[in-house]
Protein backbone atom coordinates (compact mmCIF):
# COMPACT_ATOMS: atom_id res chain seq x y z
CA UNK A 1 0.00 0.00 0.00
CA UNK A 2 1.32 3.63 -0.70
CA UNK A 3 1.99 5.71 1.72
CA UNK A 4 -0.59 8.85 2.03
CA UNK A 5 0.88 12.43 2.28
CA UNK A 6 -0.81 15.47 2.31
CA UNK A 7 0.39 18.67 0.48
CA UNK A 8 -0.87 20.57 3.63
CA UNK A 9 -1.33 18.72 7.36
CA UNK A 10 -4.29 19.93 9.19
CA UNK A 11 -3.02 21.17 12.33
CA UNK A 12 -5.76 20.56 14.37
CA UNK A 13 -4.73 16.85 13.95
CA UNK A 14 -1.67 17.19 15.46
CA UNK A 15 -2.76 17.03 19.19
CA UNK A 16 -3.74 13.92 19.33
CA UNK A 17 -0.55 12.06 17.47
CA UNK A 18 1.61 10.09 19.96
CA UNK A 19 4.97 12.02 20.72
CA UNK A 20 7.99 11.67 19.49
CA UNK A 21 11.26 12.25 21.12
CA UNK A 22 15.14 12.07 20.33
CA UNK A 23 16.27 8.64 21.90
CA UNK A 24 19.69 8.76 22.23
CA UNK A 25 22.70 10.61 23.72
CA UNK A 26 22.72 14.08 24.48
CA UNK A 27 25.81 15.88 25.47
CA UNK A 28 26.10 19.27 26.34
CA UNK A 29 29.29 21.21 24.76
CA UNK A 30 30.23 24.75 26.94
CA UNK A 31 34.31 24.59 26.26
CA UNK A 32 36.50 25.06 23.66
CA UNK A 33 38.09 21.58 24.25
CA UNK A 34 34.85 19.52 24.23
CA UNK A 35 33.71 21.38 20.92
CA UNK A 36 36.83 20.03 19.27
CA UNK A 37 36.24 16.95 20.15
CA UNK A 38 32.83 16.96 19.13
CA UNK A 39 33.05 18.59 15.66
CA UNK A 40 36.46 15.73 15.18
CA UNK A 41 33.25 13.07 15.60
CA UNK A 42 30.45 14.54 13.77
CA UNK A 43 32.58 15.27 10.20
CA UNK A 44 33.36 11.81 10.66
CA UNK A 45 29.31 10.52 10.07
CA UNK A 46 27.85 10.52 6.89
CA UNK A 47 24.40 12.78 7.92
CA UNK A 48 23.89 15.71 10.18
CA UNK A 49 20.45 16.86 11.36
CA UNK A 50 21.40 20.59 12.29
CA UNK A 51 19.10 23.32 14.00
CA UNK A 52 19.42 26.30 16.69
CA UNK A 53 17.65 28.06 19.28
CA UNK A 54 17.23 31.53 20.54
CA UNK A 55 16.58 33.26 23.80
CA UNK A 56 13.00 35.04 22.65
CA UNK A 57 12.17 38.25 23.02
CA UNK A 58 9.11 39.71 23.56
CA UNK A 59 10.39 43.41 23.09
CA UNK A 60 9.00 44.76 19.51
CA UNK A 61 12.01 45.18 17.08
CA UNK A 62 14.95 43.36 19.94
CA UNK A 63 15.98 40.09 18.72
CA UNK A 64 18.68 38.15 20.97
CA UNK A 65 21.76 36.37 19.73
CA UNK A 66 21.21 32.86 18.79
CA UNK A 67 21.99 30.74 22.29
CA UNK A 68 22.36 27.18 20.85
CA UNK A 69 23.50 24.62 17.85
CA UNK A 70 22.25 21.58 17.88
CA UNK A 71 23.74 18.73 16.14
CA UNK A 72 22.31 15.09 15.76
CA UNK A 73 23.09 11.97 13.98
CA UNK A 74 20.61 8.99 14.32
CA UNK A 75 22.87 7.80 17.99
CA UNK A 76 23.58 11.38 19.75
CA UNK A 77 23.17 15.13 19.84
CA UNK A 78 25.55 17.65 20.83
CA UNK A 79 24.28 20.60 22.25
CA UNK A 80 26.98 23.67 21.93
CA UNK A 81 26.52 26.50 23.98
CA UNK A 82 27.05 29.85 21.83
CA UNK A 83 26.58 31.79 24.97
CA UNK A 84 30.04 30.34 26.65
CA UNK A 85 30.92 29.09 23.62
CA UNK A 86 30.74 31.86 20.50
CA UNK A 87 31.50 30.67 17.33
CA UNK A 88 34.87 28.46 17.60
CA UNK A 89 37.38 27.45 15.26
CA UNK A 90 36.09 24.18 15.31
CA UNK A 91 32.37 25.04 14.98
CA UNK A 92 33.46 27.05 11.92
CA UNK A 93 35.22 24.49 10.32
CA UNK A 94 31.91 22.52 11.10
CA UNK A 95 29.77 25.11 9.49
CA UNK A 96 32.34 25.39 6.90
CA UNK A 97 32.76 21.99 5.69
CA UNK A 98 31.72 20.53 2.34
CA UNK A 99 31.79 16.74 2.90
CA UNK A 100 29.02 15.89 5.30
CA UNK A 101 25.27 16.87 4.80
CA UNK A 102 23.99 18.77 6.88
CA UNK A 103 20.51 18.90 7.03
CA UNK A 104 18.15 21.52 8.49
CA UNK A 105 14.51 23.29 8.26
CA UNK A 106 14.38 27.07 7.30
CA UNK A 107 18.04 26.75 6.93
CA UNK A 108 18.68 30.62 5.83
CA UNK A 109 17.26 32.07 8.89
CA UNK A 110 19.90 29.84 11.28
CA UNK A 111 22.61 30.67 9.27
CA UNK A 112 21.58 34.59 9.41
CA UNK A 113 21.38 33.81 13.57
CA UNK A 114 24.90 32.29 13.00
CA UNK A 115 26.59 35.02 11.29
CA UNK A 116 25.82 37.68 13.66
CA UNK A 117 28.17 35.78 15.65
CA UNK A 118 31.01 34.87 13.55
CA UNK A 119 32.11 34.69 10.15
CA UNK A 120 32.12 31.61 8.17
CA UNK A 121 30.59 30.44 4.64
CA UNK A 122 28.45 27.77 4.16
CA UNK A 123 29.43 24.76 3.30
CA UNK A 124 26.88 21.70 2.64
CA UNK A 125 23.57 22.38 3.94
CA UNK A 126 20.28 21.13 2.43
CA UNK A 127 17.05 22.96 3.50
CA UNK A 128 14.18 20.55 3.93
CA UNK A 129 11.61 22.91 2.76
CA UNK A 130 13.48 22.72 -0.56
CA UNK A 131 13.46 19.08 -0.92
CA UNK A 132 9.50 18.16 0.58
CA UNK A 133 8.28 20.74 -2.37
CA UNK A 134 9.65 18.20 -4.98
CA UNK A 135 6.76 15.86 -3.94
CA UNK A 136 4.76 18.34 -3.04
CA UNK A 137 4.35 18.89 0.34
CA UNK A 138 3.66 22.79 1.07
CA UNK A 139 3.92 22.43 4.88
CA UNK A 140 7.13 24.62 6.28
CA UNK A 141 7.17 23.81 9.76
CA UNK A 142 8.95 20.83 11.30
CA UNK A 143 5.48 19.55 13.38
CA UNK A 144 3.68 19.47 10.44
CA UNK A 145 5.94 17.88 8.30
CA UNK A 146 6.96 14.98 10.87
CA UNK A 147 3.01 14.90 11.40
CA UNK A 148 2.26 14.16 7.45
CA UNK A 149 5.32 11.81 6.97
CA UNK A 150 5.30 9.70 10.22
CA UNK A 151 1.79 10.58 12.19
CA UNK A 152 4.00 11.93 15.46
CA UNK A 153 3.71 14.58 16.84
CA UNK A 154 6.85 16.90 18.40
CA UNK A 155 5.89 19.16 20.85
CA UNK A 156 6.79 22.90 20.78
CA UNK A 157 6.02 23.74 24.52
CA UNK A 158 10.10 23.97 25.08
CA UNK A 159 10.15 26.45 22.12
CA UNK A 160 10.04 29.82 24.37
CA UNK A 161 12.02 29.03 26.77
CA UNK A 162 14.75 30.68 27.96
CA UNK A 163 17.44 28.93 26.30
CA UNK A 164 20.10 31.27 27.73
CA UNK A 165 19.35 29.42 31.41
CA UNK A 166 23.06 28.50 33.25
CA UNK A 167 21.62 25.12 32.96
CA UNK A 168 19.32 23.96 30.76
CA UNK A 169 16.40 21.75 32.01
CA UNK A 170 16.17 17.85 30.62
CA UNK A 171 13.07 19.38 28.81
CA UNK A 172 15.11 21.73 27.14
CA UNK A 173 17.83 19.10 26.08
CA UNK A 174 15.72 16.90 25.35
CA UNK A 175 13.58 19.12 23.08
CA UNK A 176 16.30 20.74 21.16
CA UNK A 177 17.91 17.31 20.42
CA UNK A 178 14.45 16.28 19.41
CA UNK A 179 14.23 18.64 16.63
CA UNK A 180 17.74 18.15 14.81
CA UNK A 181 17.65 14.15 15.17
CA UNK A 182 13.99 14.97 13.08
CA UNK A 183 15.55 16.41 10.57
CA UNK A 184 17.94 13.32 9.62
CA UNK A 185 14.72 11.35 9.54
CA UNK A 186 12.43 13.54 7.27
CA UNK A 187 15.34 13.96 4.99
CA UNK A 188 15.78 9.86 4.82
CA UNK A 189 12.04 9.31 4.41
CA UNK A 190 12.36 11.70 1.76
CA UNK A 191 15.10 10.14 -0.34
CA UNK A 192 13.17 7.04 0.43
CA UNK A 193 9.99 8.25 -1.25
CA UNK A 194 11.62 9.76 -3.97
CA UNK A 195 13.31 7.15 -4.76
CA UNK A 196 10.35 4.51 -4.60
CA UNK A 197 7.28 6.90 -5.51
CA UNK A 198 5.69 4.70 -3.55
CA UNK A 199 3.09 7.25 -1.81
CA UNK A 200 0.27 9.05 -2.58
CA UNK A 201 -0.45 12.83 -2.34
CA UNK A 202 -4.23 14.24 -0.76
CA UNK A 203 -4.50 17.80 -2.13
CA UNK A 204 -5.86 19.05 1.31
CA UNK A 205 -6.79 22.40 0.60
CA UNK A 206 -10.44 21.97 2.28
CA UNK A 207 -10.68 18.60 3.04
CA UNK A 208 -11.65 17.82 6.47
CA UNK A 209 -10.63 16.40 9.34
CA UNK A 210 -12.65 13.37 9.62
CA UNK A 211 -11.11 12.40 6.00
CA UNK A 212 -7.52 12.98 6.36
CA UNK A 213 -8.31 11.07 9.86
CA UNK A 214 -9.63 8.32 7.98
CA UNK A 215 -6.89 8.23 5.47
CA UNK A 216 -4.33 7.44 8.19
CA UNK A 217 -6.49 5.01 9.90
CA UNK A 218 -6.54 3.23 6.27
CA UNK A 219 -2.62 3.38 6.15
CA UNK A 220 -1.44 1.77 9.34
Amino acid sequence: MKKNIYNKYDKVLIKDLPQVLFPGEIVVVSAESEAEKAVDFLLSQPLLGIDTETRPSFKKGKQNLVSLLQVATPQVCFLFRLIHLGLTTSLIRLLEDKTVTKVGLSLHDDLFSLHRIGNFEAGNFVDLQDLMTEIGVEDKSLQKLYANLFHRKISKRQQLSNWENDTLSEKQKRYAATDAWACINLYNEFNQLKTSGDYQLIINDEQDKENVQENISEEG
